[in-house]
C-alpha cells in the first residue's frame, strides 16, 4: 500500500507570498506519481459502506516544560480547537468528539518530531490510541530538524493500512485558537491538516494542469495563496483561485470554506479507508 505524508509546509513546498507577508507553510508534497498511484488504488477500493460522522479525537500535548511557551497548552485551548473543527466541518456532516487528552514532557519530541524523523516515530509509537477511525493530534514546537518552519503535517487515509502507528496529525502548538503564531492562530492549521487526514489534497495540487486535487468544484490554482488576496486568478478558465478554502495556504482570517465536492471526497475516503 502506498504511504506518504502530507505536511502543512513550511519546508517541502515553496510557499508563495505577497510582498510584506509571511507565507503559510505545509509539508504535504506528494509527487505526481504517488498521487496517481494513490488515486488509482482509491478508485479500486471505494466501497459502499455506512458513513458515521462522529470522529473520536485523541489530543497529545507534547511539551518541553511547564510553561505555555514550552508547549504546555491548557484544556480550554484544546476545547476551543475542537469547536473550531466542528464549525468548519459542519457543512460536510463531519463532527469531532474529544475522546482523551494527555500531556507528555519530552524535549526531543517537542523540538524535533518532524516528518520522517525517529523522534516522531517514537512519539507516535508511545502515544497513539484507537484504530483507523480515531484522529490522533500531536502538538509540538518544531524547533529543529525536518519540522523547522512547519505549521503541521498529516497522513492520508490510504496510508493507514501500511503503517497504522504513523497515522495522525502533528501540528505547531502555537497555531491553536488564541496561540502566538501571528496570522495562523485561529485554529485553522488543525482544520487544514485534518482535511488531509480525511483525504483532501491542497487546492493548488498539480497547478493548472492534470487532475489537480481530484475535486471538480475547486478552481485550479497555479501556486499557494498567501495572506488574503482579492481577485487572484492564476489558472485561466476555471474561476478565481479558492483563496478562502481551508486547503489553501491563506491566513487563518481568510479561510472559511470546504466545497460540496470536497465534502463528497472526504465522505468517500473516510468510508473506504477508515470504516466511517
Amino acid at each position: 500500500m502506498l504511504s506518504f505524508t502530507i505536511t502543512f509546509l513550511f519546508g517541502a513546498i515553496s510557499a508563495f507570498a505577497a510582498p510584506g507577508t509571511v507565507p503559510r507553510g505545509c509539508g504535504n508534497s506528494p509527487s505526481a506519481g504517488q498521487i496517481a498511484k494513490a488515486e488509482a488504488q482509491y478508485a479500486k477500493d471505494l466501497a459502499a459502506q455506512g458513513f458515521s460522522t462522529d470522529i473520536p479525537v485523541y489530543f497529545h500535548v507534547v511539551r518541553s516544560g511547564t510553561s505555555l511557551a514550552q508547549g504546555n497548552i491548557p484544556n480550554n485551548q484544546i476545547a476551543n480547537q475542537i469547536s473550531v473543527m466542528n464549525r468548519a466541518y459542519a457543512s460536510c456532516g463531519i463532527s469531532y468528539t474529544l475522546a482523551g487528552t494527555d500531556w507528555t514532557t519530552n524535549a526531543n519530541w517537542y523540538n524535533s518530531a518532524g516528518p520522517d524523523s525517529s523522534y516522531q516515530t517514537a512519539m507516535k509509537s508511545a502515544l497513539r490510541k484507537g484504530g483507523a477511525n480515531a484522529l490522533n493530534i500531536y502538538t509540538v514546537g518544531f524547533k529543529s530538524g525536518s519540522g523547522v518552519g512547519l505549521l503541521g503535517y498529516a497522513t492520508l487515509p490510504s496510508d493507514y493500512s501500511g503503517n497504522p502507528t504513523d497515522d495522525g496529525v502533528v501540528m505547531q502548538y502555537s497555531s491553536l485558537p488564541g496561540g502566538t503564531n501571528q496570522n495562523y492562530n485561529m485554529g485553522y492549521t488543525a482544520v487544514h491538516e485534518v482535511g488531509h487526514w480525511c483525504g483532501l489534497y491542497h487546492t493548488f495540487q498539480g497547478g493548472c494542469s492534470g487532475s489537480g486535487d481530484f475535486v471538480s468544484d475547486t478552481p485550479a490554482e497555479a501556486s499557494p495563496a498567501s495572506g488574503c488576496p482579492t481577485n487572484r486568478d492564476t489558472c485561466s478558465g476555471g474561476g478565481l483561485d479558492p483563496v478562502h478554502n481551508y486547503m489553501d495556504y491563506s491566513y487563518d482570517s481568510c479561510m472559511n470554506q470546504f466545497t460540496p465536492g470536497q465534502c463528497t471526497r472526504m465522505a468517500g475516503q473516510l468510508s473506504t479507508y477508515r470504516g466511517l
